[in-house]
């Protein structure tokens, strides 16, 4: 089998060199198991690849990655760009296989990379005679790419902020890379605490932290800006024009005072004449982009010219004037002036009755454009009107909140995609087709070939504010701190009884919720990965002062939309797990980057405990829709649940005939398989038409 001629049909060349090649396949006997792959050599690194499937066959989904294998790393600064492809196929028939490929520069904050697969697409049969997977076991083949120094050194993506609609990220990529706007963004007056005040501050921060960061950023700051609709919307036109509003405003007498309107805005006349009476109306108005509507059209010229053409208003759409009332006339638009960078936005939808929308497809747009056709005669034609594309967005028509931005950062180099946090290097001219499947454009951005140098000159230390510049390299030593500690040390975090209780929503508790539990009130330990889970618990007993006998751990694990749920994996402390080191101890929790621990204080000495149930118990106000926890109880497995309904009653000072009804949130055992639940959450609530 020629893995090179595999690798060159399924991984696109990017242009460049590549300094090795390397390919691994490994047998998996087991896809329901999280294991590691061999170890194998590729660019004089060590790489393995690693398989992560769900802990909830519900979800359907495997994590496999490609990660670094060495563990030991002297300088925490390395970084290694290669481009890969996993290829998941059947021994029995090679021909039948499952590939996926990207780019990555690996370093010590993003060690590795993969792809999250779908269960069912290995056992459709659609195309194939048999599916991928037999008897829970299939190949895996790693195809190896290690790249030369690439040119997208120094770009960097935006993290996903945990919703489908990523339009904010590819908007502020599209916006980072208009160095001018840039370093006019860096010249608003800092505010004085370092928490982000409006838009204009926030989006120093994301820019800074772009400008100087080599793994991917969050955009958490600006995102709160936009509220919850920041994961609904999807007019990019409109998020654009508000950020573009609060820089001009917060622009105003400052350096950079009169930046918006210099690059953005240009200028258009709109000339109305009555058919049937003597009237005219004339008016010139500024605009900060252009949408065209591409019904019938198949270029971007026809596009403009349908736009400027005359258009006659009459049944419906009239012309309404004051002294005649409605009347037929005759409209022109035409253009006064060009800004130097251009938005221009596709009108993608086309609604009827029949259908619900139709995708207007834009199949082609132009590297180059003179826009000096579609001014008005009286404009001065001695300015050039050559226009460089610059920028590409575009919607994927498969999940429509799902964006991505084509980007040439410097003119006279490649194209990168900037897909959330993957960036990759693409070339339009040879994979137009590829790069643009399943997705539609959404809009483009043109500079004005006479003004490229000055818009995209570059940014130097000097124009970044230096308290920002400080604070973000203080950060940055503080990640370096960290990740080089990461070898020996690992972090624990401890949620107390008194978290718990006062936690008011669904689930027993969410960690990510840190608007009632900040996370400076969760317990954070750093703790050495060698040590043993013996020692961890005398720490943390005399840390609280507890009897280290009163205490176990349950860890937290996350399930989709339904928030932070309790499983009980180590709920009961054997002595072999107390000889367990912490490293070890999770590794069998892969559901969070820190070991997440919920400490329970055992009413009695654990000794004393045999097989208990543990019950917490929230009471549903159905008049308030509103929760109250009531704490937990313990019962042994032969107890039914009228056994407990005086301690329900009491636990809420009902009388003890207070009819109850009893729903049971989650319920976990111990060992992941069995019927035997050891942790249920219960919510009560008196017998009512309300529902919970």
């Amino acid at each position: 089998m020629d893995y090179k001629e595999i690798a060159n049909k399924i991984m696109p060349d990017l242009g460049y060199k590549t300094k090795d090649f390397r390919y691994q396949t490994w047998y998996v006997n087991k896809l329901t198991r999280r294991s590691i792959g061999p170890k194998f050599k590729a660019g004089g690194w060590k790489w393995h690849v690693l398989l992560n499937p769900s802990k909830y066959i519900d979800w359907g989904k495997i994590s496999i990655y490609l990660q670094i294998a060495d563990s030991q790393i002297s300088d925490i600064n390395w970084r290694v760009n290669v481009q890969f492809a996993l290829i998941l196929w059947n021994s029995k028939k090679p021909t039948q296989y499952f590939s996926r490929q990207m780019y990555h520069r690996f370093n010590a904050e993003e060690p590795k990379r993969g792809f999250d697969w779908n269960y069912h697409e290995f056992y459709d049969h659609n195309n194939r005679t048999l599916s991928l997977i037999e008897s829970s076991s299939c190949n895996i083949t790693v195809l190896v790419r290690v790249l030369e120094d690439s040119k997208i050194d120094g770009y960097v993506g935006l993290k996903n902020p945990g919703v489908k609609n990523t339009l904010l990220n590819s908007v502020i990529q599209s916006l980072f890379y208009i160095k001018y706007l840039r370093r006019a963004v860096y010249q608003i007056p800092i505010e004085s605490d370092k928490s982000a005040k409006s838009i204009a501050s926030a989006l120093q921060r994301v820019f800074i932290k772009l400008n100087t960061s080599d793994s991917k950023v969050e955009a958490t700051e600006l995102s709160k800006f936009f509220g919850w609709d920041v994961f609904c919307i999807n007019n990019g036109r409109e998020m654009i024009r508000t950020i573009q509003d609060d820089l001009e405003n917060k622009m105003k007498n400052t350096k950079a005072d009169g930046t918006i309107s210099k690059l953005f805005i240009g200028t258009m006349k709109t000339y109305i004449k009555c058919v049937n009476i003597d009237y005219e109306f004339l008016q010139v108005n500024n605009y900060y982009d252009i949408q065209l509507n591409f019904k019938g059209c198949k270029t971007l010229d026809d596009a403009f010219m349908k736009y400027i053409q005359e258009e006659t208003l009459q049944d419906d759409n009239k012309y309404y004037t004051i002294d005649y009332g409605l009347q037929i006339a005759k409209k022109n638009v035409i253009f006064e002036s060009f800004p130097p960078v251009l938005h221009i936005y596709i009108d993608q939808f086309e609604y009827d009755v029949q259908n619900s929308f139709i995708i207007n497809h834009l199949d082609k747009f132009p590297a180059k454009i003179d826009l000096q056709k579609y001014l008005s005669p009286d404009v001065d034609r001695s300015k050039s009107y050559k226009y460089l594309l610059h920028g590409i967005l575009v919607q994927d028509t498969l999940s429509q909140n799902k964006y991505s931005a084509l980007l040439r950062p410097e003119m006279n180099r490649g194209w990168v995609l900037f897909d959330d946090d993957k960036v990759t290097p693409v070339s339009l001219e040879y994979n137009h087709e590829d790069i643009l499947k399943y997705k539609v454009v959404y809009m483009l951005v043109y500079i004005r070939e006479s003004d490229i140098d000055e818009i995209l000159s570059s940014i130097i230390p000097k124009d970044m504010p230096k308290s920002l510049l400080e604070e973000e390299n203080a950060a940055r030593e503080r990640r370096i701190k960290e990740l080089t500690e990461g070898h020996q040390y690992m972090q624990v975090w401890i949620v107390t009884e008194k978290i718990i209780k006062n936690h008011k929503g669904i689930g027993l508790f969410n960690i990510d919720d840190t608007t009632h539990w900040p996370l400076s009130k969760i317990h954070k330990f750093k703790v050495l990965k060698k040590e043993t889970y013996s020692d961890f618990k005398k720490m943390v007993s005399e840390k609280f002062k507890i009897p280290i006998n009163q205490i176990r751990f349950w860890a937290f694990t996350y399930r989709p939309n339904i928030g932070i749920r309790i499983i009980g994996i180590h709920e009961f402390i054997n002595d072999h797990f107390l000889d367990l080191t912490m490293k070890k101890i999770k590794n069998n929790m892969v559901h969070f980057r820190e070991l997440r621990l919920y400490m329970e204080i055992m009413e009695m000495p654990m000794i004393m405990q045999i097989s208990p149930i543990i019950i917490f118990l929230k009471y549903f106000n159905p008049d308030t829709q509103s929760l109250e926890n009531l704490g937990k109880i313990y019962f042994q497995d032969k107890n039914t649940v009228d056994n407990i309904y005086p301690t329900l009653c009491k636990r809420k000072q009902f009388s003890p005939n207070t009819p109850l009804d009893v729903y049971v949130d989650f319920r976990t055992c111990f060992c992941g398989s069995c019927i035997q639940y050891t942790a249920i959450l219960c919510i009560i609530s008196i017998k009512s038409n309300h529902s919970v």
